[in-house]
Parts: structure tokens; C-alpha cells; sequence
């Protein structure tokens, strides 16, 4: 996997304002929120996008959601909130570093974009 400014911001070379950190994930305020609260959860582990993901990383994958669950919760968030992962540029992946967006504090339409 090549470098990325996600990967940059887990060795703390780029500024973050982090909001969650253990050892196999970091979560921090996306720099361009698509709504009120906009917070992007990545692995520590390199995958570039969901669909590279093997079946070694399905506890990797089970904690990054049980996590952005209590981000949710520590944010005050309630059960009103999204989770979003895109995969692959022509879903909207930019960062080629798989992470979730947890979006909330605006209301929601169905289908997204």
C-alpha cells in the first residue's frame, strides 16, 4: 500500500484532532465534514479499501464498528447517526486507507448521494 495522510496522521507526523486511539484504530474530526459531526475511523493496520480486506481482519473489521458505536456514544450522539465506508473512487473513495465515517447532527436522506 502506498502512503497516505492517514498514515501520516497515525504516526503523528500531520496534526489530527483525535477523538479516539487504542491500539488498532484512530479516530479524528475529517478535516472537510459532510455534516456536524464528521468523524473518520481508521485501522492502524494498512488496507486500502474494504473490498482488500481478508478474512484475517474480521475482528479488525468487528472493532472498528463496536468503536465508532462508542465514539457515537462518548460524542453524545444517541442512536441518531450514519456509518459509511467507500469503497474504490467510483463509490467516492478519496484516501486510499480503508475508513468509516461517522456522520451525524443533520438529517439523513435514503438512497445516499
Amino acid at each position: 500500500m502506498s502512503e497516505t495522510i492517514f498514515s501520516k496522521i497515525i504516526r503523528k507526523e500531520i496534526p489530527a484532532d483525535i477523538v479516539y486511539e487504542d491500539d488498532l484504530c484512530l479516530a479524528f474530526k475529517d478535516v472537510n465534514p459532510q455534516a456536524p459531526t464528521h468523524v473518520l475511523i481508521i485501522p492502524k493496520k494498512p488496507i486500502p479499501k474494504l473490498a482488500e480486506a481478508t478474512d484475517e481482519d474480521q475482528a479488525l473489521l468487528g472493532h472498528l464498528l463496536l468503536k465508532a458505536r462508542e465514539i457515537a456514544a462518548s460524542l453524545g450522539l444517541g442512536d441518531a447517526y450514519r456509518i459509511a465506508i467507500n469503497n474504490g473512487e467510483q463509490a467516492g473513495q478519496t484516501v486510499f486507507h480503508l475508513h468509516l465515517h461517522l456522520l451525524a447532527g443533520r438529517p439523513f436522506s435514503w438512497p445516499p448521494g
